[in-house]
């Protein structure tokens, strides 16, 4: 605490900040002032949150402007928790409290019993204590087993043995996390989660200010921000929600993923652990485009499941998994940076399956393989943005002829661009579609391979779980030949 602040309740009296008008300030009248002071101000109002800024950033500054409680709906990695916790930002810098008070109290306005006994007794000399931004959001993950004495509080029997106290006295009740998020923000996660019964104390304190503990009832009029998140499937009239408490959260404001894959390229560059301190990672732009592409993708796949949604951590995690990949080769071949390439995306399917909830007809063919049509949509959609018209019929015709190519994920850019250029055209694409420039292998060996996957993709040429490439349908009785990198050719 600094020096400057006031230490007693007589000094407070005295100070600035009761002649600011500040003491008898709600903590929505707050947030909404110090959101003017922003919005007058310029410049992001949610730091860190990317491809809002049009549609859902608007509606929750209305929401606060009109100082309402508000629900986040939306699937989950729409950064919903990322907004609530910058809620706080909008808090000032400290507070006063009545030093000792569990519930944060108004040294101008106590509701608490302790609160009231204490300037009761101490008159001007009552002890204050301030409290910083931070302190003052609770948040909460909704849960099954979440009770009324988590969220309201409950009698201790304990503190009332200790004190004398009877247990209907105020005296004897220890809180739960929402008086204790008094004059401040309270951040409740999967509400439809929540007990019926619990609801039903939200909705008491959101209406009256008041609650029953243990069949005592004790009025606490608590100035707090309530703010909710929820999936949309579970938050209806007829689910987990009791209508009054919908009825009386004031703004419902819809999140959504990323609208075009540059906005989920920025949050997923931003989010991403790509700077490691090691060697220096460089990701060519088609390869962030094709981990993000397959979002994208699975998000219009009927086989995954709509209502989980396929999150944005996963081309988050993907992207790192696939550096991680490079990172250990540069290691093994002793490059000096490293260099994600297609084989690092297949190397990254941990990252891939994970977040993906398959319908029954996806379960039927298996998140691998799921996860392997969407790096070649992802991949194909790539190629074609960038490179669509370019003729790819040498290299088809290439393999067509019986030769195939084994991709070995292990070795160096520089024998993986040898290897390439024994297809005819491959290079030549790379280089006229401005994917790769010549003399930078690591870079043209990846461009090589998108090109290679957007073929797959169009069934034009094969690719074996192994990473041969070859024709797309061989001849049965020939067995074709295959040009391994660093090994030689193989009859």
């Amino acid at each position: 605490m600094s020096s400057s602040h006031p230490e007693t309740l007589g000094a407070l009296k005295r100070s600035p900040y009761a002649a600011a008008s500040l003491a008898h300030r709600s903590v929505k009248d707050e947030v909404r002032a110090n959101l003017l002071a922003r919005l007058a101000k310029g410049g992001p109002i949610f730091a860190g949150v990317v491809g809002y800024d049009e549609t859902v950033v608007p509606q929750i500054v209305n929401a606060l402007l009109s100082r309402h409680n508000f629900i986040l709906l939306g699937l989950r990695g729409q950064a919903k928790s990322r907004i609530l916790r910058s809620l706080a930002t909008l808090l000032d810098e400290v507070i006063p409290v009545i030093a000792g008070s569990e519930i944060n109290d108004n040294p101008f306005a106590p509701i608490s019993k302790f609160a009231r006994m204490r300037i009761a007794e101490m008159g001007d000399d009552t002890p204050i204590a301030w409290l910083d931004r931070d302190s003052r959001y609770v948040e909460k993950l909704a849960t099954p087993d979440v009770t009324i004495a988590d969220i309201i509080g409950d009698v201790d029997p304990i503190r009332a043995a200790r004190g004398g106290h009877v247990l209907a006295d105020e005296l004897t009740i220890h809180y739960g996390m929402l008086p204790r998020a008094n004059r401040g923000i309270f951040a409740l996660n999967e509400l439809p989660d929540l007990a019926g019964k619990i609801q039903v104390g939200l909705f008491n304190i959101m209406q009256e200010g008041d609650v029953q503990i243990k069949g005592y009832p004790i009025r606490l009029p608590l100035d707090v921000l309530i703010c909710f998140t929820a999936n949309p499937e579970d938050y209806t009239a007829r689910g987990k929600i009791i209508t009054p408490l919908k009825d009386r959260i004031g703004s419902e404001v819809m999140t959504h993923y990323p609208e075009s894959v540059e906005l989920g390229m920025a949050i997923t560059q931003q989010e991403a652990w790509a700077s490691r301190g090691g060697l220096p990672v460089r990701v060519p732009d088609f390869i962030s485009e094709v981990i993000e592409r397959i979002a994208f993708e699975a998000r219009m796949d009927k086989r995954i499941d709509k209502r989980s949604g396929v999150s944005q951590r996963m081309p988050i995690s993907a992207l790192e998994n696939a550096i991680s990949n490079a990172e250990r080769r540069s290691l093994l071949t002793g490059e000096c940076d490293v260099v994600p390439r297609i084989s690092d995306i297949y190397a990254a399917l941990p990252a891939i399956t994970g977040k993906i909830e398959l319908e029954y007809e996806g379960e039927l063919v298996g998140g691998h393989a799921i996860a392997h049509e969407l790096i070649r949509r992802a991949a194909d959609a790539t190629m074609h943005e960038r490179a669509g018209s370019l003729n790819t019929d040498d290299m088809v015709m290439w393999f067509d002829q019986g030769n195939a190519l084994q991709v070995d994920g292990d070795v160096s850019s520089g024998a993986m661009v040898e290897g390439f250029q024994r297809i005819p055209g491959l290079l030549e694409v790379v280089y006229e579609s401005g994917l790769g420039e010549s003399g930078d292998a690591s870079v043209v060996a990846a461009a090589s391979e998108l090109v290679l996957e957007a073929l797959v993709a169009r069934k034009k040429i094969s690719r074996s779980d192994t990473g041969q490439y070859g024709r797309a349908q061989p001849p049965e009785r020939r067995r074709p030949n295959q040009d391994l990198f660093g090994g030689g050719m193989m009859a």
